[in-house]
């Protein structure tokens, strides 16, 4: 209890509800703002490089730098602030939370949700793309000129072909016809014209064919990259509503005042991440603006609930029923980002990417680029 006390006559210093408002108002400004440029950079460089050769390769060395900022979001930054706040003295010291680690509980429950939702939405959608297969037997494929003309080949051949049976079973008369017949199993019948347009449109049946089930194979993955987008920004979103109720709520400006910069870092970090995984989905714009709009509003609407908590309760960041929750949730959000960073980024790209198995110096640059994510996220946890 002496630590309580110490801590309380610390704060009292520094508590000034009239500063504190005018520090948060500013940050609503500045965190919307570096949110916005954090999450639409990489959105904005995928659409000017669409279509050029070094695309692909830009997006996966983006999305790995976001995998390090995810990875070290959760485990630098979010993990410790869930401990300390269920750590905290007003709160450790009653029960049932001194006598059990609910922070590691509460991660290992997100995880563990994490996975749940991957396989549930992971086996609908290969579900989706087998119902797809079955429907579509071989489906001819082309223009109704390019399918009637097959249709005729195909009738010219097979007539063609009974009468050139025919003949070889009627005539006894020819030896050679007959050594003929032995030596070439269905030859073909027909003027060097027929031929070479029948075995045209073989081959572009053909490569057709092979064409939609390469599409099939892409459209599935691109599903799957839209899944991930979609649980990686639930679980950020868990976060930021974390991160700005509990600035709304706090009345200390001594805390307050270094938080607004670096939250403002913290974010363009952590929306490169985020827009870096929403790039290589593919999302139609409308979709891809909503879901940046999203993650650019949460930490100020969050920061915005948390002074109307305040005004309404009296509670600030320091209460022990706030400290819980932050706890609690930032625990939750922690583990579903843990899971995503390591399983649906890190792993996905560096052991089933086929792109960076063929370029050797891929996989070198996006390694780096890893660890240039985490190390910048880390870095501010100096601050934040």
């Amino acid at each position: 209890m002496a630590v309580c006390a110490t801590d309380t006559a610390r704060e009292l210093s520094c508590r000034d509800s009239r500063a504190a408002a005018h520090l948060k108002l500013i940050s609503i400004l500045v965190i919307f703002v570096t949110s916005v440029v954090g999450i639409s950079s990489p959105v904005i460089l995928a659409r000017l490089f669409h279509g050029k050769p070094v695309y692909d390769k830009a997006i996966l060395i983006i999305k790995c730098f976001a995998a390090g900022v995810i990875l070290s979001t959760s485990l630098v930054h979010v993990l410790p602030d869930a401990f300390d706040a269920l750590a905290d003295c007003q709160v450790s010291s009653r029960h049932p939370w001194k006598d059990f680690p609910f922070s590691g509980l509460v991660t290992l429950i997100g995880v563990l949700t994490a996975l749940l939702v991957d396989l549930t939405a992971t086996s609908h959608v290969d579900s989706h793309g087998h119902g797809q297969e079955k429907n579509s037997h071989y489906s001819p494929i082309g223009t109704s000129e390019e399918l009637a003309a097959r249709r005729k080949s195909a009738e010219s051949g097979g007539e063609l072909g009974g009468i050139g049976e025919r003949r070889a079973a009627t005539s006894h008369v020819d030896s050679h016809c007959h050594g003929q017949g032995k030596n070439s199993h269905y030859l073909p019948i027909g003027t060097s014209e027929e031929l070479a347009a029948r075995k045209k449109s073989a081959e572009s049946g053909g490569e057709l064919g092979g064409i939609g089930e390469r599409i099939a194979a892409e459209e599935l993955v691109r599903m799957k990259q839209r899944l991930v987008s979609q649980v990686l920004e639930i679980g950020i979103i868990f976060h930021s509503v974390i991160i700005g109720v509990t600035m709304g709520m706090s009345q200390n400006k001594c805390t307050i005042r270094p938080l607004v910069a670096a939250l403002a870092f913290h974010q363009i970090f952590e929306g490169m991440g985020l827009g870096g995984c929403i790039a290589q989905a593919g999302f139609s714009f409308g979709t891809t603006a909503y879901m940046c709009f999203m993650f650019a509003v949460t930490t100020p609407v969050g920061i915005v609930l948390g002074m109307i908590i305040f005004s309404l309760t009296g509670y600030d960041d320091s209460s022990p029923n706030a400290l819980i929750l932050e706890g609690l949730l930032g625990s939750l959000s922690s583990g579903i980002l843990i899971y995503m960073g390591l399983v649906d980024l890190i792993a996905l790209d560096f052991f089933h990417s086929k792109l960076m198995s063929s370029e050797p110096w891929l996989k070198k640059a996006s390694f780096v680029a890893l660890v240039l994510g985490s190390t910048s996220m880390s870095i501010l946890a100096l601050w934040a």
